[in-house]
Order: structure tokens, then sequence, then C-alpha cells
């Protein structure tokens, strides 16, 4: 296992890519208003990734943070019977997160697969808490589509 931190593996990653971003560290943030707030930015510019166990896996959806996730979108999409947030213990257990630090990444960053809500695609650029509650990134959403490749749907209201 690396010893780089979830915050180092992004910049890495961006680098790597050759993407533009702005790195900001800010005062510890457990909410979506706290981060936007910190960062200065609109709520609706905030990327939520949200962990969810659906049947037997674990999957990572990322809504804009002005709204909210719609369940039953999800189930209809996946095709599945249950489907629930993970806890904290199994959050930190796979990513060595807590609550308010998930970036809204899958591979090669974390081990999820990653579904984005079209909500996302409203603005030009997403923001969001990068593995800690004290460091925030922001880039063009287009960029973020690019090297994250999610699935895109619509799951959010």
């Amino acid at each position: 296992m690396s010893d780089k931190t979830v915050y180092e593996k992004i910049c890495e990653f961006l680098n790597e890519n050759a993407i533009e971003y702005k790195a900001i560290s800010h005062e510890p943030t457990y909410t979506s208003e706290e981060s936007a707030k910190a960062r200065g930015e609109d709520l609706s510019i905030g990327g939520k990734a949200i962990l969810m166990k659906i049947d037997d896996n674990f999957y990572l959806f990322v809504i804009s943070a002005s709204r909210k996730l719609n369940s039953k979108k999800i189930k209809e999409y996946l095709k599945s019977k249950k489907l629930r947030f993970c806890t904290s213990q199994e959050l930190f257990d796979l990513s060595q997160l807590v609550p308010g630090s998930v970036p809204p990444f899958g591979q090669p960053i974390l081990p999820f697969k990653l579904f984005l809500d079209k909500s996302i695609l409203n603005n030009d650029r997403i923001a969001f808490n990068a593995g800690s509650l004290t460091n925030s990134i922001i880039f063009k959403t287009q960029d973020y589509i690019k090297v994250a490749n999610p699935e895109i749907f619509d799951f959010s209201e």
C-alpha cells in the first residue's frame, strides 16, 4: 500500500494528466455548505461523493452538493434489490477516509466503480474535499469527466 495520502494521489494524478486545478487549504469542513463557504464557491459547484452498498458491492456516487440522491433511480438503473449508505466504519475500512473527505474519484484513486449524476454537467467546474477535511480541489468539469471517467446517469432530485 502506498504511503501517499489520497490528496497527494489526486494531485499527482491530475499533474500526470496535465490537468489545471486549484488546490485550497482551509479549516476542517464537515458539510457541503461549510466546504462551499470555505472555498468561496456556490454550493452547486460542489461534487458530493457518496459511497453506497448496492446488493453486495460498494459504488461511489457523485452529485451536485445542492441536490439530493434519489435511491429509487439508482436501484432502477443498476437493477438492484438492496441499497444503503455505507457506514463510517465501512468507509474507513475500505478507503481510510472519514465522512466529508471522500473525493469524487474511483480508480486509480479509490477502489470503486464511479457514477456521476447529470447535475454535475450543469457547472463549468467542480469543487470537492480531496481526501481530507482541510484540502479542496477545484477544476473544470470537462477535465474531471475526462480523467475520472465516470458512468453518467440521472440519480438526483
